[in-house]
């Protein structure tokens, strides 16, 4: 079987396809014919099509649930080596085209397809580049003291949960040595958190924040990333993602993007707050959170290429910042009022760190940053000043093998 020719455009009609062609030494014989054929029938209507001769095997791409073909071949394959009775077929002619089409890099991710065609067709600017370097980099980040030189965490302290004071904790660590903080601060609403501060009044809450958050900022290296998953408090008029955004910048942290994380949650009363079918006062009704992104003095961060385990379509997805991801349903399990979803976490995980870094939770309630910092082989570090909280997340961590 002769080496494939390079993908090209091909038009048919108003549709628009990738092209694949393979070169053949011999004509099929009737079996193999009549398995692609199945294969046709089975993808035909699913942005997929072959044309076959006796010199070469052309499929033209247009969208195609990948890991779906990819399977149905290979089931094919393995029915027919149950049956040494079946008249013979190439199993590398149908291997080589799954082996090809997974090579292709470029595609976008919808409706559970990967797209080949057409998922690039928004405005391009031109002299992109050179325009955002007139206009000025990241201009508030500027002129920064931060050293570029990072550390290691002392080894007492990895895989470590630690019922204390965060702030308290976070001064006895060196100056860069923690890949990832990843949190979600308590919310001042008084929601029986197993503490005596919560529902202060903002000011102090606010100081109180931002003095972790510093030594957070201290002991994140060169190139680290800080993710603060953060909802606004609507009833007080407390925009609290802008607020902590704006003390990141102050700090000369490198905004590097949010997320919306879409909760689906359409239960909220319509009137609990605000004014009823009147321009008075309307209260507005919101279904997700933020993840506000930050990092210290590069948005790039190094790290070996072996220790990349995301794969390319959760890349492809997870990149479109906004996440639809239920919010955690065992809450009543773990006695805790207001915990992030671990899917949520490993997503973070897994878009912004290498396996094997160190990730920290200066407030890490019951413990679902540590449990989903241990599925991914990356080391961890979570601080609350619960003694329950700890207790259970401890629990947690343990249960994983």
């Amino acid at each position: 079987m002769a080496g494939n020719n390079p993908i090209e455009p091909e038009k048919n009609l108003k549709n628009e396809y990738l092209k694949l062609v393979t070169t053949l030494k011999k004509p099929l014989t009737s079996h193999e014919n009549r398995l692609f054929e199945q294969i046709q029938t089975k993808f035909s209507k699913k942005g997929f099509r072959l044309d076959i001769n006796t010199s070469e095997i052309i499929v033209y791409l247009q969208a195609i649930e990948f890991e779906v073909f990819r399977d149905y071949i290979l089931d094919l394959l393995a029915d027919l080596e149950k049956n040494p009775e079946s008249s013979p077929v190439d199993p590398t002619l149908f291997l080589k085209i799954i082996e090809e089409i997974s090579r292709i890099k470029s595609y976008g991710i919808k409706g559970g397809k990967r797209w080949y065609v057409t998922y690039n067709d928004e405005r391009k600017v031109k002299d992109r580049q050179s325009k955002v370097n007139r206009r000025g980099l990241y201009y508030y980040a500027r002129n920064t003291t931060f050293s570029k030189n990072n550390n290691e965490l002392p080894k007492r302290y990895e895989n470590l949960i630690i019922n204390d004071d965060s702030e308290s904790v976070l001064k006895q660590l060196p100056d860069n040595c923690i890949d990832l903080v990843i949190t979600s601060p308590p919310y001042n609403f008084g929601l029986g958190y197993d503490t005596s501060s919560d529902g202060v009044n903002w000011e102090l809450y606010f100081n109180k924040l931002f003095a972790v958050l510093d030594e957070c900022i201290r002991v994140v290296k060169f190139g680290g990333r800080i993710i603060i998953n953060i909802q606004p408090l609507f009833s007080d008029y407390i925009p609290s993602h802008h607020i902590i955004s704006h003390h990141f910048m102050q700090k000369k942290m490198i905004w590097k993007g949010e997320i919306l994380w879409e909760k689906n949650n359409y239960n909220c009363k319509y009137c609990a707050w605000g004014s009823w079918k009147s321009p008075s006062s309307p209260y507005l009704k919101y279904t997700w959170e933020f993840l506000e992104i930050f990092a210290k003095g590069d948005i790039k961060k190094s790290g070996k290429s072996e220790d990349i385990d995301i794969t390319e379509d959760e890349f492809k997805r997870w990149v479109v910042a906004k996440w639809s991801i239920a919010p955690e349903r065992k809450m009543d399990h773990y006695d805790h009022p207001a915990m992030f979803p671990e899917e949520l976490v490993t997503r973070a995980l897994k878009l912004f760190s290498f396996a094997g870094d160190v990730v920290l939770d200066p407030f890490n309630g019951a413990g679902t940053t540590c449990v989903a910092a241990k599925k991914t082989q990356r080391k961890f570090m979570g601080i609350d000043i619960s003694k329950k909280y700890c207790e259970m997340a401890k629990k947690r961590v343990k249960e994983i093998l």
